[in-house]
């Protein structure tokens, strides 16, 4: 990892949060991810499982941690299970977790390798009456890929028929939205990489320069600053690009006269930032450009004061639709008479603003969180509201991320990072 070794005081309060709500005797078991294939000897990055690293620190492959906090004897109430290190793993993959050193990470005591895990496994569910299994109920997902989580569950469904079933996930939708003082920490430091990238870029960006140079000024800023790089993959869309909400092929001449938008982020230690900018090829926005852009800036902060405690999300984007209603108004992109015919289920708004305008943030980029319940103080949310005019040939949308305080404004991880058309007009042309 290029990251620095985080508190294992943020796993040990992560692990307690997890077990206060599980149901007596029961067992919880979590997974890493595989290291996945592309073909002959040749895999993917590796990237861990967010929910055991969440709850042990740990980031290394064919991992597992089990938690069972009504275990009869000490040593069974929480264990790592890790591939076994070596010499010679050590020359050929370089080091790996010891159990010294995995207890330092995660503040587990109980270490054992994964050969033993079976038989452990074995003893555990002879004491327990019930499995809380690991399955991806994320709004977002859509998972064809068999994971290792995905195998050990079947398995494990075969092998113990007679215990009850628990599911781990609406445990950790609630735990993994509200952030500790620790994780907070994090994510500001993954914003601020994000800051140094989007810093470097202005200075850098002129007519005729492809997007996909963009692209690398930001990589080569964020793992210079310890970070693996991007949270997602970034958008580099000049032009009428940006008007392809999920436009990465970034392959493009950006012209003078048009516009850019960066949909960027750095992780840091696996925490996602989430950035929006809009930033003008030859260093100064048209009157129209300004225009809209202001549009779209006054309705994320309008936005922003909305997430606050007890808001709830679908509520949260009807009244995001109005601001923004009022705006495309201002701008004449629509009239009285759309507002007045359009279908409650997609109204005229959506023409030009076809998205949601916040989503949960933190380990994932789409991070956990029930939608169905008040948003709380801790809680960390994008602002990204848009409008996209392909006619007019660009699209603008602007995103922070924000986190949700008990009382006031939120609190806005991207506060430094350049946004006001002067400022940003003066930086690319110091």
């Amino acid at each position: 990892m290029k990251y620095h070794q985080i508190d294992q005081n943020l796993f040990i309060k992560n692990r307690a949060k997890f077990v206060a709500s599980m149901k007596p005797n029961s067992v919880a078991v979590f997974n890493s991810n595989d290291n996945y294939p592309v073909s002959a000897d040749t895999t993917l990055p590796f990237a861990q499982h967010r929910d055991i690293l969440y709850l042990s620190g740990v980031d290394q492959e064919e991992s597992i941690l089990l938690l069972f906090p009504d275990a009869p004897y000490a040593y069974l109430k929480e264990i790592l299970f890790l591939r076994e290190t070596n010499e010679h793993i050590a020359v050929w993959e370089g080091e790996k977790l010891t159990k010294q050193r995995a207890f330092e990470v995660s503040g587990i005591k109980t270490v054992y390798w994964l050969t033993d895990f079976h038989k452990i496994l074995k003893e555990v569910m002879s004491y327990a009456d019930r499995m809380y299994i690991n399955t991806n109920e994320h709004y977002r997902a859509s998972v064809e890929t068999e994971t290792r989580e995905a195998r050990f569950i079947k398995w494990w469904k075969e092998n113990y028929p007679a215990h009850k079933v628990e599911k781990s996930n609406p445990i950790l939708q609630r735990l993994r939205s509200i952030k500790e003082s620790e994780e907070l920490d994090l994510l500001q430091k993954a914003c601020d990489l994000t800051e140094k990238g989007f810093r470097r870029v202005l200075s850098f960006v002129k007519p005729n320069v492809m997007e996909y140079e963009i692209e690398a000024e930001f990589a080569h800023e964020f793992i210079r600053n310890r970070s693996k790089g991007f949270a997602y993959t970034p958008i580099i869309a000049s032009g009428n690009n940006a008007n392809v909400l999920h436009y990465i092929e970034n392959n493009q001449q950006c012209k003078e006269g048009d516009l850019i938008l960066l949909d960027v982020g750095a992780e840091y230690a696996n925490y996602s930032s989430d950035m929006t900018r809009i930033i003008p090829v030859s260093g100064k926005f048209s009157p129209r450009q300004k225009e809209v852009y202001n549009a779209v800036l006054r309705v994320k902060n309008e936005a922003t004061k909305l997430l606050v405690p007890g808001t709830l999300w679908k509520e949260y984007h009807l009244e995001v639709g109005k601001i923004m209603t009022s705006e495309l108004l201002s701008l004449g992109l629509i009239d009285t008479a759309d507002v007045q015919n359009e279908n409650p289920e997609w109204p005229a708004y959506k023409k030009y603003f076809m998205h949601g305008t916040s989503h949960h943030l933190g380990l994932d980029t789409h991070d956990y969180g029930l939608l169905h319940e008040p948003m709380q103080a801790n809680m960390v949310f994008t602002v990204e509201p848009g409008i996209y005019i392909p006619k007019e040939g660009f699209g603008i949308r602007l995103e922070d991320d924000v986190v949700i305080q008990k009382s006031g404004e939120p609190f806005n991880l991207m506060r430094n990072i350049p946004i006001e058309v002067e400022e940003i007009e003066s930086l690319m042309n110091a």
